[in-house]
């Protein structure tokens, strides 16, 4: 996960790339702790199987994959990508279907595979606070966006994706099954209410920092992030009201040079195992509905599949669907 919208110059790509060597496969994601976990419980057992080496790239960068396939420069074998994204990439045919006859998506969560995709791991946005900076924690959307009873910064994710605008109806009194389609006006019209106060993250690690300096004591962050905050010593306390789920997603771009080798990394890396080892690692949930088990029970509660019950889901074919509408009428908002 997160968000480099820097569009790469096609001629920057067709100048740098370099075929990638049969030897390797090339696994590009977002940095971080994140793609740390993954090299643990994806890429290096797939070298001790198969000996092939698998190389860390990144930040992914959805101008650069458009560009490498636009080229047929393409050195990304396999990527990690927003689940929206993913569906809107694979209609618009810079994606390789997937070999289901080599991936098992019988064990995998059907709200996260299509066609050209299968989730990476799922998420979901809460509200997280550092509890010793503050008299009171926010405990709903509509706690964190009254800055009478909750005065000072709150930080937001800053690009546009699922969670922000959701969250704004939620705190605006919009019941979770009426979501969609969003009602844009009514949402800026709530973002409106705190803008002055919103410090925006741009990556996790980011998010964590804010909470911890309390710069912005409380917002929306990645699950995870919370999960990594309390085991850091942070006094880190998460509401799970209301919990906005989204999925990453792993994807193989048309022409990737290893397609083969592809289609195998992606399948051991979406096999119970692997996937109980990253959920582990991150706090994200394991998008395998045979992980669960082989997780200590303590570790899987936390999990944002066991935090159902007010849970909504964001909807990525909506997303897919209006993902450049709503892009440019956010960052035209953020500019004012």
């Amino acid at each position: 996960m997160k968000h480099t919208f820097a569009f790469t110059a096609l001629a920057a790509i067709i100048a740098v790339a370099i075929p990638a060597k049969a030897e390797t496969l090339v696994f590009s994601s977002w940095g971080g702790t994140t793609q740390d976990a993954q090299k643990a419980a994806w890429a290096n057992p797939y070298t001790e199987k198969t000996g092939l080496q698998v190389v860390q790239d990144g930040p992914t960068d959805y101008g650069k994959l458009k560009a490498m396939v636009e080229a047929n420069q393409v050195t990304w074998d396999v990527v990690d990508v927003e689940g929206d994204y993913a569906a809107q990439a694979g209609k618009n045919g810079l994606l390789e279907k997937l070999d289901f006859s080599v991936i098992d998506k019988s064990k995998l969560d059907p709200r996260f595979v299509t066609d050209y995709s299968v989730g990476s791991f799922y998420y979901s946005f809460v509200i997280g606070c550092n509890a010793d900076a503050v008299a009171a924690c926010p405990k709903t959307w509509a706690d964190l966006f009254d800055t009478a009873k909750f005065p000072g910064k709150r930080t937001f994710y800053k690009w546009s994706a699922p969670g922000v605008i959701e969250a704004a109806l939620l705190a605006d009194g919009v019941a979770a099954d009426k979501l969609y389609p969003l009602d844009l006006d009514r949402a800026f019209k709530k973002l409106d209410t705190i803008k002055s106060e919103i410090i925006w993250w741009s990556g996790g690690a980011q998010s964590q920092q804010l909470l911890a300096s309390a710069e912005a004591p409380f917002g929306s962050l990645w699950n995870g992030r919370m999960t990594a905050l309390a085991k850091s010593g942070v006094n880190a306390e998460t509401s799970w009201e209301q919990n906005i789920t989204a999925a990453d997603s792993l994807v193989v771009p048309k022409g990737a040079p290893n397609l083969e080798a592809a289609m195998k990394f992606i399948a051991l890396a979406t096999s119970a195992e692997p996937q109980a080892a990253l959920a582990k690692a991150t706090g994200y949930a394991p998008i395998n509905l045979e992980s669960a088990k082989l997780m200590d029970p303590e570790t899987a509660k936390t999990l944002p599949d066991r935090q159902t019950a007010s849970q909504v889901n964001a909807d990525m074919s909506y997303w897919a669907e209006n993902r450049d509408a709503i892009g440019e009428r956010w960052y035209a908002w953020q500019a004012k």
